[in-house]
């Protein structure tokens, strides 16, 4: 008993340290990304600090696994290097028993990592993608910065409001886009008493809408101009590609995800079962991959461990992919029973080997 707390404790340790550097890491460099957004206009400032704290709990569900995978490696490491493997073995502890010892603070870890990814993640995505979707964030928020003109679509999109109320209305716009043409470059001017961003629930998707204004388009240099006033004029925003669909599925809760039959939805699913999952399977392989002695040490060995892990997480992404294209929960199970075969046959090898050997003899 008294070995299996030592051990236990030994790995969440060295798994608390690695994962506090994973986490300063990933929070540094997300949090780098966004106020470089908050810099351009990309992102409302008074945003940024939500939206991050929303984010955490979808930071540790892919950080637990990996901390504790290489927290693992390097506190059985440890054992093997201070030769205190020998006496555990002298006492009887075998691999088997040593994989059970392991096991106990990765399902410990593991149950962690399902509360994260199956109910405290998709909360606090949802909490975050209603900031992102709100009219003052995302590239709405270009179009809303009192007092300056802002380029966008790399220079071909300008636009300019004179003020912006606190409910995001704005006052006195201008717009200028340039579309290219056989002819030349085709330039489109309006100006608008108000405009704000519309959010349409049915969609999703959020459109400029100009109130009592002018719209002039026409070809520079000839007499080729159109000129229209409006009482109402709306536009829709791009989304940037990739990112909509995904925030959205993130943000979904898992008990809906559980009653869709959308592919996208069941990928999302599957996903999020499979990261607890994981774990006590790269426990066994870290166990398995933390053979070492005093001559090499303890991070001998962390370079391929590394690398079958990165392998294991790309494969269970190509899964995901195989899924939304029509595949079924098949795929991430084999995936799981490959990796756990693996993990046993390199738990077992110095056994396997010493029987083939004995046998060949």
């Amino acid at each position: 008993m008294r070995i299996r707390r030592y051990i236990a404790h030994d790995i969440l340790v060295n798994t608390a340290a690695v994962c506090t550097v994973l986490f300063l890491v990933v929070f540094s460099s997300r949090f780098m990304s966004y106020l470089g957004q908050a810099a351009v206009g990309n992102l409302p400032a008074d945003v940024l600090l939500p939206v991050m704290l929303f984010k955490l709990p979808s930071f540790f569900e892919l950080i637990v696994p990996l901390g504790f995978f290489i927290g693992t490696l390097l506190a059985i490491g440890r054992l093997y290097t201070d030769s205190e493997m020998v006496v555990l073995r002298a006492c009887g502890v075998g691999p088997g028993k040593l994989a059970s010892f392991v096991i106990v603070p990765a399902l410990v870890a593991s149950c962690l990592v399902a509360v994260l990814t199956l109910l405290v993640s998709p909360l606090g995505a949802e909490r975050a993608q209603i900031l992102l979707d709100s009219p003052r964030s995302v590239e709405g928020l270009q179009v809303m910065t009192p007092g300056r003109f802002r380029k966008q679509r790399d220079g071909d999109y300008v636009t300019y409001a004179e003020s912006v109320d606190e409910s995001g209305v704005m006052n006195n716009v201008f717009v200028a886009e340039r579309q290219p043409s056989e002819r030349g470059d085709r330039l489109t001017i309006t100006f608008a008493e108000s405009g704000a961003i519309r959010l349409d629930e049915s969609s999703a998707t959020r459109y400029f809408e100009l109130r009592n204004g002018q719209r002039f388009r026409g070809l520079p240099g000839t007499p080729e101009f159109e000129a229209a006033q409006f009482a109402r004029y709306g536009e829709l925003i791009p989304e940037q590609a990739g990112l909509s669909g995904a925030r959205r599925l993130s943000a979904i809760e898992s008990s809906v995800l559980w009653h869709s039959e959308n592919a996208k939805e069941r990928a999302e699913l599957y996903w999020r079962l499979s990261l607890p999952t994981l774990l006590p399977i790269v426990a066994l392989m870290a166990l398995a991959l933390s053979r070492t002695d005093a001559r090499r040490g303890r991070f001998a060995r962390i370079g391929m461990a590394l690398l079958l892990f990165l392998l294991y997480f790309i494969a269970l992404t190509q899964a995901r992919t195989a899924v939304e294209d029509g595949a079924g929960i098949t795929v991430f199970v084999w995936v799981h029973v490959f990796f756990a075969l693996l993990a046993v046959v390199q738990l077992n090898w110095e056994r396997l080997s010493l029987r083939s050997r004995r046998q060949t003899a």
